[in-house]
């Protein structure tokens, strides 16, 4: 984290699309069982929606998508499922590389990378860089993230600040805070998709999302389809977003 670390201020969203969505991608195993497999082919079948799901974004207006991949409680998973897990995202990132660096898609992480393996992180490091020149599409790929890690981690930082001096306590209101989150270049999440037909967040951007729009649905995450992310995000230009106001 840069010593003097900047928040991203949001725009608005342009002809009722959501700019930002963010999505809990659910029922990866649940799709492999109901066909006899096992989880981890759930899983590939995943990540190959993903890859959709990115190119379909300039078309539906979405500048920004982030997509929760592994969350910090997913290590209570059987080992043979986390070890199956995190060989795919290696696999994931050394396929995808050139294509999404084609596409124009910049790639970015959050989480905490310490419990990852080496090569994983080195990996995810080429991947960044490889991108970051892109503009097209955002993609945040959220990997031993969790909300309340992420904000403890952040409050560390901010608290480090202020005991060297760079922060006054005085100064320190809610527009600090995002300062120091793994999001602090991104804009808030407009719209928050979770798939599978579970109806909570599960620890997912629990700060960025406190006025976010949320779809739950029933759809399987790898039965989820560009037609129904797109009707999603229709669906969203018809929204009233207040932010708490009332309109006169």
């Amino acid at each position: 984290m840069d010593t003097e670390p900047t928040a991203y201020t949001s725009p608005e969203t342009v002809d009722g699309c959501p700019r930002h969505v963010a999505i809990i991608m659910d029922g990866n195993g649940r799709w492999a069982t109901q066909r006899g497999r096992p989880r981890l082919f759930g899983h590939h079948a995943g990540a190959k929606r993903v890859r959709e799901i990115v190119q379909a974004c300039p078309d539906f207006g979405v500048k920004y998508l982030t997509v929760f991949a592994f969350s910090t409680e997913n290590w209570k998973r059987t080992q043979v499922e986390v070890a199956g897990l995190m060989s795919l995202f290696r696999r994931y990132i050394t396929k995808e590389t050139r294509h999404l660096s084609e596409q124009g898609v910049r790639v970015r992480f959050i989480g905490d990378r310490l419990r990852l393996d080496d090569k994983l992180i080195r990996l995810m490091n080429e991947l960044e860089d490889a991108t970051a020149g892109n503009e097209k599409v955002n993609l945040t790929i959220a990997i031993n993230y969790g909300g309340r890690d992420e904000v403890a981690r952040a409050t560390q930082r901010l608290a480090q600040d202020v005991a060297e001096g760079r922060l006054d306590p005085a100064d320190v209101d809610e527009e600090t805070l995002p300062r120091y989150l793994d999001t602090c270049v991104l804009p808030d999440p407009d719209l928050v998709i979770r798939t599978s037909g579970e109806a909570r967040i599960s620890n997912f951007l629990l700060w960025q999302s406190a006025y976010a729009e949320y779809e739950f649905i029933d759809t399987l995450w790898p039965d989820f389809s560009r037609e129904e992310f797109g009707a999603l995000c229709a669906s969203y230009g018809g929204r009233d977003r207040r932010f708490g106001a009332v309109k006169t």
